[in-house]
């Protein structure tokens, strides 16, 4: 699906300032139409589809208890 660099910024949640500073490194593929750029948003599937996963470790990293260290007694 093609949007709009507003839309694709929003999709993204990243701001729109650096939407635009990734087309012109050449980061990110526009089409023009009508001299408006346009951002197929399936070339990001992959990288949101990796980061959700990577959520998905450190969250359950995050909610591991902490074991009981072995070196550590009480001697009471």
């Amino acid at each position: 699906m093609y949007v709009t660099i507003e839309e694709a910024a929003s999709y993204l949640e990243i701001d729109e300032t650096k939407l635009r500073q990734l087309i012109l490194q050449n980061k990110i593929r526009v089409v023009y139409y009508n001299q408006v750029p346009l951002i197929n948003t399936q070339q990001f599937d992959t990288h949101l589809k990796e980061m959700e996963r990577i959520r998905r470790e450190i969250q359950a990293y995050l909610n591991e208890p902490i074991p009981e260290s072995l070196d550590v007694k009480d001697e009471d």
